[in-house]
């Protein structure tokens, strides 16, 4: 495991809490709009920074500090992340992992031991074909299918989002999408940014309008009680 960033505070990484964001190193989607493609596609000759600097100072400041999220690159692809989420429940904060749901049995055991307090879990686009195409590899669809019912079926906090791609997400996408998050707590629908991006050709496309993200999200009032829009 190789922490690549941190972020000593935060209020937007989870809503209502004073967060620590730490950013893990490597990633296995290459999702073309990701804004993090340094540690995804250069994780070998990233920069560690040093665990224990960093327990410290979340140690130091709990007076302040209510949580940390973990996110990447792919937090869950680590063999030893739950090593490192004991270590952070021991400091007496709690735990949010950021996940692109590829791995739903590592979901599984965290949250089953106790590890994870709130998941926010990325959702591309439709379950099916174009799913691999947002996120850049061929994706095993039963694979997220199964980490969604593992998140809510846990009864664990959680929120579903989908960043508005204009080419990988339609209204018809965010059909499909909340028809296969029926039950879920929370869904967030994020604008796109065209900068930084993965894949500089997004640099050209244009983020939807806030007239059509409001009707996306409508869409999604039909299967997820609470429903917002980031980013607008």
């Amino acid at each position: 495991m190789k922490i690549a960033g941190f972020i000593k505070t935060t209020l937007l990484d989870w809503d209502g809490m004073v967060a620590c964001t730490v950013y893990l190193a490597g990633c296995n989607f290459r999702c073309p709009y990701c804004h993090n493609g340094r540690i995804v596609t250069d994780a070998e000759s990233v920069e560690a920074l040093n665990e224990d600097d960093v327990l410290r100072y979340i140690g130091e400041n709990t007076d302040f500090i209510d949580g940390v999220v973990v996110s990447g690159g792919e937090p869950l692809m680590n063999g030893d992340i739950g090593v490192f989420l004991k270590k952070l429940k021991a400091l007496g904060v709690k735990v949010k992992i950021d996940t692109n749901g590829g791995f739903p049995d590592a979901m599984n055991d965290l949250i089953g031991a106790g590890l994870i307090d709130m998941v926010a879990m990325d959702v591309k686009s439709s379950l099916n074909e174009r799913y691999s195409s947002a996120a850049g590899v061929d994706v095993n669809i039963d694979d997220i299918k199964r980490s969604i019912r593992v998140i809510i079926d846990s009864g664990v906090e959680h929120e579903f989002r989908t960043t508005a791609v204009p080419v990988f997400v339609r209204e018809d996408d965010i059909k499909d999408i909340c028809r296969n998050i029926r039950g879920a707590k929370k869904y967030r629908i994020h604008q796109f940014r065209n900068r930084s991006t993965m894949d500089d050709s997004l640099s050209v496309l244009d983020p939807y309008p806030e007239p059509r993200l409001i009707e996306m999200a409508e869409i999604a009032k039909g299967y997820v009680r609470d429903v917002k829009i980031r980013g607008i």
